[in-house]
C-alpha cells in the first residue's frame, strides 16, 4: 500500500533528528545511513563506489534513495551544473582527474543531461527488492563506467536482466502510478529533510553534500566531531548587508 507523506517547509535552524528504536529484547537498532542520489550526477557515481564500504565498515545500514534531481532544483530555485555551461567543462575536467586518481573506470554517458527516469524508479526497493544494490552498481557502472545510455529504456532492460531480474515484469511495474508515485514522495521527502543537491547522505542529525564529505562523515561517524549546531543557527541569524536581486 502507498501511503503519501506531507511535504513539510523546510526549517534551516532545526537538526535532523534520526533517533536509535530499540527491538523486542532492548538492543539497540543498526544505525542507518541515508543515500540520496540521481544517475544524472558524476559525483553520485563516485560517492556510490565509497559509501557501501563505508556503511559495511562500521555496521551501518545503507537506505538508497532514488529521488529526481531536476525536482530538487525546481524547489530550491537552481540551476544544475549543466546548465551553467563554464561550470559544465570544469565538472567534466575535474571528474576525469579525479577518476584518474582514484582508478574508477569513467565514460560520460552519449547524451548528458539524460531522462533518468526509468533507471530511478528501478532502483526503487520497492521495486527491485534484495536486488537494489546489485541493480544500483550496475546502472552507475553502465552509465559512467562504460558510457551506456542509460536514459533508455533497453538498456536498463538490458542492465536488469544482467543482474537477474525480469526486465519486462520491472518495466512493467514502473509504468503504473503507483510506482510513479513512490519516486515523487522519496523526492519530497528529500526536500522536506533539507536536501538540496546530489548525492547527499543523511546519517543522524547531519547532512553531507557532495562526493568530497567522506572524511567529515568518518569522524561524524567515529564519534571524533560533532557539529556545533548552536554556532550555526547563531551564523545563520546574522543580517545580510545586501540582496542579489532575482
Amino acid at each position: 500500500m502507498v501511503y503519501k507523506r506531507m511535504l513539510k517547509a523546510y526549517k534551516p535552524n532545526k537538526a535532523i533528528k534520526h533517533r536509535a528504536t530499540y527491538g523486542c529484547a532492548g538492543e539497540v537498532a543498526m544505525r542507518k545511513l541515508e543515500f540520496y542520489f540521481d544517475y544524472l550526477s558524476p559525483y553520485a557515481y563516485f560517492a556510490w563506489n565509497k559509501v557501501e564500504k563505508l556503511c559495511s565498515s562500521h555496521s551501518i545500514e545503507l537506505i538508497i534513495k532514488p529521488i529526481v534531481f531536476g525536482k530538487l532544483l525546481d524547489h530550491w530555485g537552481q540551476l544544475g551544473p549543466a546548465e551553467i555551461p563554464p561550470k559544465r567543462e570544469w565538472l567534466i575536467k575535474y571528474c576525469l582527474y579525479y577518476a584518474q586518481q582514484n582508478e574508477l573506470p569513467l565514460l560520460f554517458p552519449k547524451k548528458h543531461p539524460f531522462n533518468s527516469l526509468t533507471a530511478l524508479r528501478v532502483s526503487l526497493k520497492e521495486v527491485s527488492g534484495a536486488y537494489q544494490s546489485k541493480l544500483v552498481s550496475a546502472i552507475f557502472n553502465s552509465g559512467w563506467g562504460k558510457g551506456a545510455d542509460i536514459g533508455y529504456n533497453h538498456v536498463i532492460s538490458e542492465i536488469i536482466r544482467n543482474v537477474g531480474l525480469d526486465p519486462q515484469e520491472v518495466i512493467d511495474r514502473v509504468t503504473k502510478d503507483e510506482t510513479k508515485l513512490l519516486l515523487k514522495e522519496s523526492t519530497n521527502e528529500a526536500i522536506s529533510k533539507g536536501v538540496f543537491g546530489i548525492p547527499t547522505i543523511i546519517y543522524g542529525e547531519e547532512l553531507f553534500w557532495g562526493n568530497d564529505q567522506f572524511e567529515y562523515l568518518s569522524q561524524i561517524i567515529k564519534g571524533k566531531y560533532k557539529a556545533n549546531n548552536k554556532l550555526v543557527r547563531d551564523i545563520i541569524s546574522k543580517p545580510s548587508a545586501i540582496d542579489r536581486q532575482r
